[in-house]
């Protein structure tokens, strides 16, 4: 059965609202909102409600960490999900939508891992629009977990006066005067706030271009801008990466932000126009 979700709106999911937490699996609960109006917003060419010919490619990293079920005895078994939801789904999943949907399988007997697996792949793959990877990690392989640090340059050593709370995109600049460069820059000081809530979401950013020198404290400023923006994680980093090529025009350019879990879930959304770009290998921060 097909999804119809062309008109659903931040404002009518559950974000801000009190919810009864089911404890029995129930797909409805997902609650898609189309990528396409916010993409929109940006100038991006939307045609029947998709956005098309994008200037980016990328994925949408989804991190769960509270994910439990029953086994057919009744005994709790719990496990780490990660999801890989591309660019070009046609949705993203409203994020309490998606945390009421895995406590409801809390107090449902499985058969197994796989079994999760199955529905999680069906489930999430309708409600993004398209096919995402589902990958389980159980109880037994959590030591292996890794932690990693984006790499770069960091701009967070700048001393500098910050007067704007909300995106100026005019304070991004690159000197055109001088040779092309290939560089990586790194702040931990990004903040955005949730579009329906206010609620603050804190996030770790990684910008990699390859251009004319992109002016860092202009950069900085811009980033610490999103202060006081509501907007979604995704849309935040469509954001950052289009007023970038705008305003700065590098020939290539990468934009990828960790952001910290609220609920038992992270977002970090990637976006890329480097044709030979390697996707993250989605290891935690420090702050996740």
């Amino acid at each position: 059965m097909t999804m119809n979700t062309s008109s659903n709106k931040p404002e009518q999911s559950q974000l801000g609202k009190i919810s009864a937490y089911q404890t029995h699996y129930d797909p409805s609960l997902l609650f898609p909102i189309p990528r396409a109006e916010k993409r929109a917003e940006l100038g991006l060419k939307i045609e029947n409600g998709i956005a098309i010919n994008l200037p980016f490619f990328g994925m949408d990293f989804w991190n769960a960490y509270e994910v439990s079920w029953l086994n057919l005895r009744g005994k709790p078994q719990i496990a780490m999900l990660a999801v890989y939801a591309p660019y070009d789904t046609p949705n993203i999943i409203e994020s309490k939508s998606f945390k009421l949907y895995l406590n409801a399988f809390n107090q449902t007997k499985l058969a197994g891992i796989d079994a999760l697996l199955s529905l999680l792949q069906s489930d999430l793959s309708q409600g993004f629009g398209a096919p995402v990877q589902v990958i389980i990690t159980p109880l037994e392989q959590f030591s292996k977990a890794q932690f990693q640090e984006l790499d770069g340059l960091l701009l967070d050593r700048l001393d500098i006066e910050v007067e704007h709370y909300t995106p100026e995109p005019t304070l991004l600049k690159a000197d055109h005067h001088l040779p092309a460069v290939e560089e990586t820059l790194v702040s931990h000081l990004l903040k955005s706030n949730c579009l329906v809530t206010g609620q603050p979401d804190w996030a770790s950013i990684q910008i990699h271009y390859v251009g004319s020198p992109i002016e860092q404290e202009g950069l900085l400023r811009y980033l610490i801008g999103f202060r006081e923006h509501n907007e979604f994680h995704e849309q935040c980093v469509e954001r950052i990466f289009t007023d970038i090529i705008h305003y700065c025009k590098p020939q290539k350019l990468s934009v990828y932000a960790r952001y910290t879990r609220r609920g038992g879930l992270d977002i970090n959304p990637w976006r890329s126009n480097f044709t030979t770009a390697k996707m993250p290998a989605n290891l935690r921060t420090a702050r996740q």
